[in-house]
Formats: C-alpha cells, sequence, structure tokens
C-alpha cells in the first residue's frame, strides 16, 4: 500500500549505493526485481550467510524478487529487455559505458520504452580522469574531503568515517531523484535519464557546513581552522554523553544546569560569536564541569534547562533505549527459516500509503521461476536454461 505501489523497477544495481536506493523503493510499495549474475551480487559473498542470507545484504535488499541470470547470453539478454518493455524504472552502477558495451544501453531501453526513468550511478561521473577507475567508499571519503572533516582535531591526521557514508548518501540522494523523475513523468508523460555520481552525492552532502568557507570566494577562509568547535563528547562520571550549547538560551541553561552561573556573563562566553571564538576552551571548561557529575543527574537537568543533550549509546544498547522504543523504530518480524528479524523501520512515516517491509531479502535466483512465468516463458525453455548453467534458481 505504498505510495510507489504498481511501479516497477528493473535493477541491475550491485554492492550498496544502488541496491539501497532500490530498497527505499521497495519499502514504499514499488516492486523490485533484482537482476544478478549467476554467482550473485558480491555483498552476498561478504559475510557469512543465515538462511542462505547474509545480514548487510539482506539490509539492503529485503522486499526484492530475485532473477540470476547470464545477461552475456542471447536468452538472458532477450529476457532483460522483455522485462525492460513494461518496467517504469531502469538502474545500474557499472562503469561509465559498460552497459552500453553489454547492449542495454539507455538508447536501447528507451527504444523499447519511451516513458522510463533510467538511473545510472557512478563513482566519479562520466568523464575526466578517474571515471574508468574502480570504486569503493574509502576512495570516494579520500576525494570528497571527508577525511579532512574526520581528521584528529589534536594531530591532524586524516580518519576515515566507519561506515560505508559514501555509498548510503548515494543511495539516499539516488531515491529521492527517482521519486521526482517519476513525478515528472506523470506531470509531463516524458521519461528520463538520471545520471549521478557517489563523488558528487558526498560532496552535495558535506558543503552546508563542512563547505562553508568556500561559499563566498570574496569572503573565502581555511574551513579547516574552526573545524570541530561544536560541542562534542564530554565524559561524565559512569558514561560519555553530548551537550550542546549554541543559543544564549541554550548557554544559560548549561551554565545553570552545571551551577556555574557565573559563567553565563563570562565576556568569553557571552554571545555566540564569543562561543565560537573561545570554543576550545569552552569545551575544555564544560567538560571539566561535567565530569564531576553522574550522566543520569546531569542529563536530567540539562533536560529541564532546555539544554540539547543525550547519553552515547553503544550499538548493543540502543534497541532497548526509551525513546527508539517510544517511536517503535525498531521493526520486528518472522519470516519461515529467519526467525524474527529485526530492521530500521522506514524512515518516512506516511499518513495514507504507509512503507511497509513486504518480504525477507531474497535467495539467489528465489524469483527466477516466477518472472519467467510471468513473461510466458515456457518451463521446458526454463529448464533448458538452468541446465545450460544460464539460470539459477532458489538453493536451499
Amino acid at each position: 500500500m505504498g505510495p510507489l505501489k504498481g511501479i516497477k523497477i528493473i535493477d541491475l544495481t550491485s554492492m550498496v549505493s544502488g541496491p539501497m536506493c532500490s530498497m527505499i523503493l521497495a519499502d514504499q510499495g514499488a516492486e523490485v526485481i533484482k537482476v544478478e549474475p549467476v554467482i550473485g551480487d558480491q555483498v552476498r559473498h561478504m559475510a557469512t550467510p543465515h538462511n542462505g542470507v547474509n545480514a548487510p545484504f539482506y539490509s539492503v535488499n529485503r522486499g526484492k524478487k530475485s532473477l540470476a541470470i547470464d545477461l552475456k547470453s542471447k536468452e538472458g539478454r532477450e529476457i532483460l529487455l522483455k522485462l525492460a518493455e513494461d518496467a517504469d524504472v531502469f538502474m545500474q552502477n557499472f562503469r561509465p559505458g559498460a552497459i552500453d558495451r553489454m547492449g542495454f544501453s539507455e538508447k536501447v531501453i528507451r527504444k523499447l520504452n519511451k516513458k522510463i526513468i533510467y538511473l545510472s550511478i557512478s563513482g566519479f561521473g562520466e568523464k575526466g580522469p578517474y571515471s574508468q577507475s574502480r570504486v569503493y567508499d574509502p576512495v570516494i571519503q579520500a576525494l570528497s574531503g571527508a577525511t579532512d572533516i574526520q581528521a584528529d582535531r589534536d594531530t591532524g591526521k586524516p580518519k576515515m568515517f566507519r561506515i560505508i557514508i559514501a555509498d548510503k548518501t548515494t543511495a539516499l540522494t539516488a531515491a529521492q531523484a527517482v521519486s521526482s523523475a517519476l513525478y515528472a513523468r506523470e506531470v509531463s508523460g516524458t521519461g528520463q535519464h538520471i545520471n549521478l555520481s557517489m563523488l558528487e552525492s558526498m560532496l552535495a552532502f558535506f558543503w552546508p557546513e563542512g563547505m562553508a568557507g568556500l561559499v563566498y570566494e570574496d569572503k573565502e577562509f581555511d574551513v579547516r581552522k574552526i573545524q570541530g568547535t561544536q560541542d562534542l563528547i564530554y565524559k561524565a562520571k559512569d558514561r560519555y554523553i553530548t551537550a550542546g550549547a549554541v543559543s544564549d538560551a541554550e548557554w544559560r541553561g548549561m551554565c545553570k544546569a552545571l551551577n556555574r552561573e557565573d559563567l553565563i556573563d563570562d565576556e568569553r562566553f557571552s554571545d555566540s560569536s564569543s562561543r565560537m571564538v573561545n570554543a576550545q576552551e569552552r569545551k575544555e571548561l564544560t567538560g571539566e564541569e561535567i565530569s564531576k557529575w553522574d550522566s543520569e543527574d546531569l542529563l536530567e537537568r540539562f533536560q529541564k534547562e532546555g539544554v540539547p543533550c543525550a547519553p552515547l549509546l553503544d550499538r548493543m544498547e540502543l534497541m532497548d533505549h526509551e525513546q527508539i522504543t517510544a517511536n517503535e523504530t525498531i521493526w520486528y518480524d518472522n519470516f519461515d527459516g529467519f526467525g524474527q528479524i529485526r530492521q530500521a523501520r522506514p524512515a518516512a512515516r506516511f499518513s495514507e500509503t504507509e512503507s511497509e517491509i513486504v518480504r525477507p531479502a531474497p535467495k539467489l535466483g528465489e524469483h527466477g521461476l516466477e518472472i519467467l512465468s510471468d513473461l510466458g516463458y515456457e518451463k521446458s525453455l526454463q529448464q533448458r536454461l538452468i541446465d545450460e548453467g544460464k539460470l539459477v534458481v532458489k538453493n536451499d
């Protein structure tokens, strides 16, 4: 019943950026057919499987159907082109030019289906010295300034985000772009080609505050000199917490909660600009005061005074935190063979067309026979393709 009910997506993407994009669209009601090589998406082989599917693969491929077919074979090509005839979206994330050589370029697909939305995700874009290079998340972090943003504040040593932030930022950008293109098609009746790169997705994501010094050319400044001025992590007696004081009201609240009202009018911290200029001194001073308190007592005082704050949860704690349980943010269900499944609930909550996790991630080729039957292929041909290794169906 999601907002994209009735939308059919042919997804040739692999790894994370494309699959996570189509997973979001599947949660929102789209029918997603994941077209994989007969050996499967590489992510299938990157962790120990449970019931034939590992956890990372599950979390970016839930809700889809799997067709594992040899696209180099004549039959495989014919099947894919037939699927594209009535699809709404065609997605691929091969290096630029590869999909053309495979015979499934945007021009070829559009001849079959003029209204289709064709999404091409690449690492670096269609041109430039890196365009044909292999890419993984750390490479994009290196080129996008992510390692500079994360650099150790004392030593200056570059560091990376410990998650695949470039892949997932690209996935979110791609899902939004596909939705916009579908809306534009609804208005104009015209399909289009979306080109999207991981590098440009990350730069757009970082730009507002991460690249603030580059916005006005006449007022350019070295943004690295003010990097890390926001309040980050403090150690209370029993655990780490975070607390922020940006506005004057929040600063007054923090000082009152810490029983340091003498600092409210201290000229070093009396307004937002002064607190920014003297950020390091402010953080050291408030850190010393926070270290004198038990976290539960201090967080309660901060909340009472309107100071943004929270404990630093480790990943094994978060499922039981009162805010997360109150919103039912973690989705629980049982699927045959998998037992209880836990996933982060789709973040966008629609009042009339609710998102839903309709099925688990597919086993390799799990829906191949169903898809080919729907296309009108006889069982004898399906079996021949299996016997010739051109089609893989679910193996328990």
